[in-house]
């Protein structure tokens, strides 16, 4: 099955080069044809699994066939079969580029969404820079829900990454495109991120910040949201580990999404040492007799605040 795939490519091979031949009465190439063969030929070899030929075969196709950018993105995704994931990602962006220079913003941005979700398993700072940018396509043709769920994407890589300062401007950016859509109960959630991050780069004055600015949001003043970050800022002002444990804990925090919840169980209070304070009127193992519960290690365990 294989071998006749590949004969088949080989004869459509044949075929666009002879229409891009030129003769004493064929004075033009035939390039519409010619694409149109090479496309064939992409495909037979995709087909035997010959994904370097099905590559090549797709960017002749695009160099003969000027108004059909898919075939560059399709040559990135023979990459991507052969697991070259810069490759891959190099074609996608080269197309993405000639989708903006054609007029299609909207496949440019999907596209990089998708080169995004290809290349985040094994390089998180690319993904990021990968879905920026098609949040910033998508921003600029006023489609805020679209960029704004990309920019999340970013937001939670950088907080993976531990470019803390970075994560905190893109998740007000974030919460800012929340509020133009209107859109508050993510801005309520946008708001207890923003306090975390703030509270991780020791950052105390620009986590309450975040929350006296929110007061202007409907319906945040009172919130189960608003309360819980008082609560957390208070009892990191106030050194009390026992009420930041507790508010780190709560299922609101703990259910956020897990890079978030992460940055929620690791935090500490400054000087805290990581251990909680015992009350000192509690019997043993606490009100209930129960031995406290163990607390989660993780990626950001005693190293951010």
């Amino acid at each position: 099955m294989a071998a006749q795939k590949i004969n088949e490519a080989h004869e459509h091979i044949a075929k666009a080069e002879k229409c891009l031949k030129t003769s004493l009465t064929k004075w033009k190439p035939d390039f519409d044809s010619a694409a149109s063969e090479y496309a064939k030929a992409a495909v037979c070899f995709k087909n035997a699994k010959q994904y370097d030929q099905a590559k090549d075969a797709y960017l002749k196709e695009a160099e003969y066939h000027t108004e059909n950018k898919t075939a560059i993105e399709q040559a990135g995704m023979m990459m991507k079969e052969q697991k070259k994931m810069p490759e891959a990602i190099q074609y996608i962006e080269k197309a993405c580029m000639m989708y903006m220079e054609n007029g299609t913003p909207d496949t440019a941005a999907m596209a990089l969404d998708r080169a995004g979700k290809l290349i985040e398993p094994i390089n998180l700072e690319k993904a990021v820079d990968l879905y920026q940018k098609a949040a910033g396509v998508f921003e600029n043709e006023d489609r805020l829900r679209q960029a704004v769920e990309l920019l999340g994407k970013a937001s939670r890589l950088l907080v993976r990454l531990k470019r803390l300062d970075e994560a905190a401007v893109a998740l007000q950016k974030e919460k800012n495109m929340y509020k133009e859509i209107e859109n508050f109960p993510m801005c309520f959630k946008k708001t207890t991120a923003q306090v975390l991050i703030h509270l991780h780069r020791g950052d105390y004055v620009a986590a309450d910040k975040c929350v006296r600015e929110s007061y202007s949001l409907p319906g945040y003043s009172g919130s189960e949201d608003c309360v819980a970050m008082e609560t957390l800022l208070q009892g990191y002002d106030e050194q009390d580990e026992d009420q930041v444990y507790r508010v780190c804990n709560s299922p609101l925090l703990k259910y956020m999404d897990n890079d978030y919840a992460k940055l929620a169980i690791s935090l500490r209070v400054p000087g805290g040492g990581g251990k909680k304070k015992k009350a000192a009127a509690a019997p043993q193992g606490g009100a209930s007799g129960a031995p406290a519960p163990a607390e989660e290690e993780d990626d950001y365990e005693g190293g951010l605040c």
